[in-house]
């Protein structure tokens, strides 16, 4: 099927087409409209779900997108494709599961360009207890001034000691630094958050009530940024529990990666949103990926979260640098050709029919 016209150039068409095609199939709608904020162009926001399927399925497939808002334009295409894909359809019918499909989990950060929500927040760092002592991140107070210095460009002795630090930990402790997640700077980069985030709570109350009793969830949870051009890395999303891992490798191969064991391109992670699965639904048999897309190298990817996050925190920076930089962001994380959009949307349908093939044997977990 050709997937390329069901993706989008903005967050308003992305949403339009998602309703769109829920309807044509007579999916259950779903609207979480957020209570104080609006769109780029002033348009609503909305966490929007659409329910496929058996409603009182044993077995039911979590599919999201726009968690890190901006990298919502490939997740919101593979979901209104699928929507119009009858193989897949056909697929869902035959097997007597349910599907939930959860667009835009943050709308603020999809329509704004933003990796972060509307508090500054990275939701796949907000999914923390924060009634405990949160998590400390010591690498990155180390580098926090360096990354985001008080002119932009960087001038050049900040670079320089900003170099000289990855120089002496390497990159892959850059990495961890940088995107791991931190809860003491508020205006930094992959911020946790100081509460759970509105979409947070959303996504909680939605699997209380509609996943909570079922037997068995799978997750599809969609991302880009990282790895090769086009590839999609199945990154494990939930908790470190060995059965949880064996399963989601028996679903979808022994080459599902893990940051928990070092063996994924991303770095270890605090407050992923698979802990909500883990709470919300502590009956239900679980087995989560993250598919990771890449689009280009790790270098100019978080070159371009440091620029967007200086104009953040600089709202009087000149018009022109403000779009140059929300334009190549977008462009880190959206390779807006028909290679691919065909590519990834490919995988996402490989994916998704390898949990609908298991999750239509809940028998086995009775």
């Amino acid at each position: 099927m050709n997937a390329t016209p069901h993706f989008s150039q903005s967050y308003a068409e992305a949403r339009d087409k998602f309703l769109a095609a829920a309807r044509m199939r007579g999916a259950k709608l779903m609207h979480h409209v957020h209570p104080t904020e609006r769109g780029a162009a002033r348009e609503e926001l909305s966490m929007d779900f659409a329910l496929l399927g058996s409603a009182d399925a044993a077995g039911l497939l979590l599919l999201i997108s726009g968690t890190h808002g901006v990298e919502g334009f490939c997740g919101s295409g593979c979901q209104v494709a699928l929507l119009h894909d009858p193989t897949f359809i056909a697929e869902v019918e035959r097997s007597g599961i349910a599907v939930l499909m959860l667009h835009a989990l943050n709308p603020y950060g999809f329509s704004h360009l933003r990796r972060v929500n509307e508090d500054n927040a990275d939701l796949n760092r907000n999914f923390v207890d924060f009634g405990s002592p949160l998590p400390v991140n010591r690498a990155y107070a180390e580098i926090h001034s360096m990354l985001l210095p008080a002119t932009w460009p960087p001038p050049g002795d900040s670079e320089t000691r900003l170099n000289a630090w990855i120089a002496q930990h390497g990159r892959k402790a850059y990495q961890a630094a940088v995107s791991g997640g931190q809860y003491q700077y508020p205006d930094g980069l992959f911020y946790g958050g100081s509460k759970p985030a509105w979409s947070n709570q959303v996504l909680r109350g939605v699997l209380h009530q509609y996943v909570s009793h079922r037997a068995l969830l799978g997750w599809i949870d969609i991302h880009t940024g990282l790895g090769p051009r086009g590839h999609g890395e199945k990154i494990y999303a939930g908790l470190d529990y060995a059965a949880d891992v064996a399963r989601t490798k028996a679903w979808w191969g022994d080459d599902v990666t893990s940051f928990l064991d070092g063996t994924s391109t991303s770095a270890p992670l605090t407050g992923i949103n698979g802990t909500a699965a883990h709470d919300e639904c502590p009956n239900a048999v679980f087995a989560g990926i993250a598919l990771e897309y890449g689009t280009y190298p790790i270098e100019p990817i978080l070159e371009a979260f440091r620029a967007e996050h200086w104009i953040h925190n600089h709202p009087k920076a000149p018009k022109a640098q403000r779009q140059e930089i929300k334009r190549n962001l977008r462009d880190m994380f959206y390779i807006d050709a028909d290679d691919w959009k065909q590519m990834v949307y490919t995988q996402a349908v490989q994916g998704c029919m390898r949990a609908i093939d298991h999750l239509g044997e809940t028998r086995i977990y009775a």
